[in-house]
């Protein structure tokens, strides 16, 4: 299964304001893996870029003076897209952009449909947890010391790695090398499994298990699964 990461940074909130879109980020995966295959394009946005949006991605009016329009690229961006599913932080914020830009160049929109939004992902998976990039990144330990501004193919790739840990795509499909594989299969001979070397951290904060805690004691009753198991 192919899906594209995609992200986008604009000028501001609302195409419909005239806010156009001034970078475009996309990386590719191939069964929950990524490729290693990304795109990525400045464009000019024919318009001045809001200094608190400069603020944000450091994209500046001199910057993209001197990029290609959306015209220049829409068919480099359909053609890496293809049929591909679209992995999006916050899905519909970029779809409203990038079918603005597609309808003002005459294309087809992309319909919402086709997207996974990582954010829905996370609400489902983590109830009650903190949505932003940032946040789910650190979550997940993953590296925002590159992450000084925004920007669409950065943000794109953090996205891609969030994705994989909400949906343990980093397991599926995992082939053992050889070594590993000989030193398996010793031990079901043996009768048992590998152990971890040390426990995985656990992904919950101190917070969070304070706040089940409570819910158990109040609402669940002594005879609740949970303290059973915790005994």
């Amino acid at each position: 299964m192919r899906e594209i990461v995609f992200d986008t940074e604009t000028t501001g909130f609302e195409p419909g304001e005239g806010h156009r879109i001034v970078e475009i980020g996309l990386v590719e995966l191939e069964d929950h893996f990524p490729t290693g295959r990304s795109l990525q394009f400045y464009l000019n946005p024919e318009r001045d870029v809001p200094i608190e949006s400069q603020k944000v991605h450091g994209l500046s009016n001199e910057f993209l003076a001197d990029k290609p329009l959306f015209a220049h690229v829409v068919d480099e961006f359909l053609e890496f897209v293809g049929d591909a599913v679209l992995v999006i932080h916050n899905a519909s914020f970029d779809m409203k952009f990038i079918n603005a830009e597609l309808t003002r160049v005459g294309r087809t929109p992309l319909p919402m449909a086709r997207t996974i939004d990582t954010i829905e992902i996370a609400k489902r998976k983590i109830p009650g947890a903190r949505y932003s990039l940032d946040e789910l990144c650190r979550r997940f330990s993953i590296d925002l010391t590159v992450r000084s501004k925004h920007g669409a193919l950065l943000d794109a790739e953090l996205t891609a790695q969030v994705y994989l840990e909400l949906v343990g795509g980093r397991q599926r499909g995992l082939a053992l090398a050889p070594v590993e594989a000989a030193a398996q299969a010793k031990d079901e001979d043996r009768g048992g499994a590998r152990q971890r070397p040390a426990p995985l951290a656990p992904r919950i904060t101190p917070e969070e298990a304070a706040r089940h805690a409570a819910f158990v004691a109040a609402e669940l009753g002594e005879g609740a699964i949970w303290k059973l198991a915790a005994n």
